[in-house]
């Protein structure tokens, strides 16, 4: 009963999440204020109905729920929803809830149609540990803000072109300048690269304690550094080089296509992170 449960509630958010995606795009596409109103609350109902899921799974099983790829992307998807709604109230960005929001709802699908793997569960609930739990939910967060830091950085350069070819109109005034975009991106990759940075130590020191032995050279490793080098140059760039506009843009663009390949491929990849996945 209480599985049943959850599986309508899970489904039930994923349709009134498509049609939120689907009244932003209506939004970009017609300029409807009405439409956004409209998908603005939708979401905000998502938000609610994916809460209510994380909190009825963690009394369920009893923890925090991040200890599976199954579990991992669910909770992406809860921390891209939250992040977007509150930056769009504080900062009034349009489109920004849109375009972060398709890659949420990107995840969320990924996270319904991928069978749950009971094994990799049964696996994980040995492992617990509250630093191994500190150590996942803090690399979502970071994925969360190198997310948002994309979508700035996507929108930059849609403004970019824009303005480069001249088309002048409703979607361009209601874009923020380019100025404002790229300080948003930077500020959030400046957040997220500490809190991946922690992670990894804490997921070193956890590693450390209680897998000896354990292959330094493994992919999930190697493709966490990876991801840790490319934000921390293009924070280099921007702060040292003082690198700004289109060239920056690209580079965090590109530096965000490391997330996706490490959080869905490295992991599967991975001798040590075979739990997880």
């Amino acid at each position: 009963m209480f599985n049943t449960l959850l599986t309508r509630l899970h489904e039930f958010t994923v349709v009134l999440y498509a049609f939120s995606v689907l009244l932003y795009f209506f939004d970009f596409i017609n300029h409807n204020r009405k439409a956004n109103r409209i998908a603005f609350w939708l979401l905000a109902f998502v938000w609610i109905l994916q809460t209510v899921f994380l909190v009825l799974y963690m009394i369920k099983t009893g923890r925090f729920p991040v200890l599976t790829i199954f579990e991992g992307l669910y909770f992406y998807a809860w921390v891209l929803v939250t992040l977007s709604i509150v930056i769009n109230h504080l900062l009034r960005v349009d489109f920004i809830v849109f375009f972060t929001n398709i890659l949420g709802f990107t995840v969320m699908a990924i996270h319904t149609f991928v069978p749950i793997q009971y094994h990799s569960t049964v696996m994980a609930n040995k492992l617990v540990s509250e630093l191994l739990l500190i150590h996942i939910t803090m690399a979502i967060l970071s994925y969360g803000a190198f997310s948002l830091s994309f979508v700035f950085s996507a929108l930059y350069l849609l403004q970019y072109d824009l303005l480069k070819r001249k088309k002048w109109g409703s979607r361009l005034i209601r874009l923020a300048d380019l100025e404002k975009l790229e300080k948003l991106s930077y500020i959030l990759a400046v957040i997220g690269v500490p809190i991946l940075l922690l992670s990894l130590i804490l997921g070193l020191q956890w590693a450390f304690l209680k897998v000896p032995g354990m292959p330094w050279y493994d992919m999930k490793i190697i493709g966490s550094f990876l991801l840790l080098s490319s934000y921390s140059i293009y924070l280099y760039l921007r702060i040292v080089k003082n690198l700004y506009g289109r060239q920056l843009a690209i580079w965090n663009t590109a530096s965000f296509l490391i997330v996706l390949i490490n959080f869905f491929l490295f992991g599967r990849l991975s001798s040590f992170h075979l739990w997880y996945t």
